[in-house]
């Protein structure tokens, strides 16, 4: 329930979405406690090892409503831009030259489009949108 905070750990789950949803019935997050408290569900539900079917709709159900809660309460804010590509990079253990030759410039363009002093083509947002598998708009500002 929000706001308050319940310990169930030490009984076993239900087999039953029913059974689930009177112990503890699935509804939208309102605050941090009712969060834990349905983490600490989800937590549970994976540890009990193989589900039943019940198990599987009633953990999808939680997973969703935690997923929207963070969404609203708890985002990550992504780098964009020059900030994204170094991330990328460096995550990938990539250098300057590196990013240089991913792109087919000169050797020397890699740092300096990681200054800011070059801008990246489209040709260019197009070739590291596919290496790093992701938008071409993420590293525009």
């Amino acid at each position: 329930m929000p706001g308050t905070k319940h310990d169930d750990r030490k009984t076993k789950l239900p087999g039953r979405f029913d059974d689930l949803v009177r112990l503890m019935p699935p509804q939208a997050i309102m605050d941090d406690v009712h969060y834990e408290n349905t983490i600490e569900m989800i937590d549970r539900l994976m540890a009990s090892g193989k589900l039943t079917k019940g198990q599987e709709v009633y953990l999808e159900t939680l997973v969703q409503l935690v997923q929207a809660y963070e969404a609203a309460h708890h985002a990550i804010e992504a780098p964009k831009g020059i900030d994204a590509l170094k991330h990328l990079l460096e995550e990938q253990g990539m250098s300057a030259s590196a990013l240089a030759r991913l792109l087919g410039v000169h050797a020397s363009m890699g740092s300096k489009i990681l200054r800011g002093e070059r801008a990246l083509t489209v040709d260019h947002l197009k070739l590291l949108a596919a290496r790093f598998k992701v938008r071409p708009d993420t590293f525009m500002d």
